[in-house]
């Protein structure tokens, strides 16, 4: 008989699903894309939940999410964390991939299967790009190394994958990918679950979403805000709640 299975994603902006925004403002992501994918290629519905928020560092997702996503009894977890935290340089990143181990360790305890996925690389369309390239590298290493000889963890390492870094994948303010990159994120996480991906996912046609805005209106509608974040000590996550908090049943579209 096939698995049940329940899925419970956590993070920040990536994992929420930030810049692959839906009419009416909400948006969707490559978890939610997973959990379609899924339930399409197993032909069976699966159970699904996303307590991801935007802005939080590595360790307030671990502490705010683990274990409320631990408490849902999942089959599986996928965690992703850190891209904030790599931002500033001040953070030592063996701290950062600390928490990977920690969170490995709550699941191997529950007897979850954990999906671990590393960002992708934006620093070619950034400031301080090669800071933001070096401390990447740097975190990717840390992580490989820390579930080094772990077969049973679902391994979907976006950060190497070097056409995700082209612009046509990511959404005008440069740090959240787009539609497009999310669905070949969603392709590279059902490809590590041994599960069938719509070809298409991998390349989707561009989008007029991809990066076009000027370096003025970039500074000025992107990093500015985001500047003035860091300086108050504020996150664009402040006040926000989880989108899916609780199971919800993902049912597997028609074939055809």
């Amino acid at each position: 008989m096939p698995q049940d299975i329940r899925y419970v994603a956590i993070g920040d902006s990536f994992t929420e699903g930030v810049g692959d925004e839906l009419p009416g403002g909400s948006v969707r992501g490559w978890a939610d894309l997973v959990a379609q994918g899924w339930a399409d290629s197993r032909g069976q519905a699966i159970s699904y939940a996303n307590l991801a928020i935007r802005g939080k560092l590595i360790q307030p997702i671990v502490e705010e999410q683990l274990e409320r996503a631990l408490a849902l009894r999942p089959t599986h977890l996928s965690f992703n964390g850190g891209g904030n935290d790599m931002l500033r340089p001040r953070t030592p990143i063996a701290r950062v991939a600390d928490v990977f181990t920690r969170v490995l360790r709550r699941c191997d305890e529950e007897g979850v299967t954990l999906i671990v996925l590393s960002g992708a690389n934006p620093s070619a369309q950034l400031p301080l790009a090669r800071l933001i390239q070096r401390r990447g590298d740097e975190l990717s290493r840390a992580v490989t190394e820390r579930i080094a000889g772990r077969d049973d963890v679902v391994v979907a390492l976006n950060w190497p994958d070097t056409d995700l870094s082209d612009p046509s994948f990511w959404s005008e303010d440069r740090l959240h990918m787009n539609d497009r990159g999310h669905h070949r994120v969603a392709a590279r996480v059902l490809e590590a679950l041994g599960e069938r991906a719509p070809a298409e996912w991998w390349r989707l046609d561009e989008t007029d979403s991809a990066v076009a805005l000027t370096r003025g209106r970039y500074f000025r509608e992107h990093l500015g805000p985001w500047l003035r974040r860091r300086l108050t000590g504020t996150s664009s996550g402040d006040g926000r709640e989880a989108k899916y908090g609780d199971w919800f049943r993902v049912e597997p579209r028609p074939r055809g």
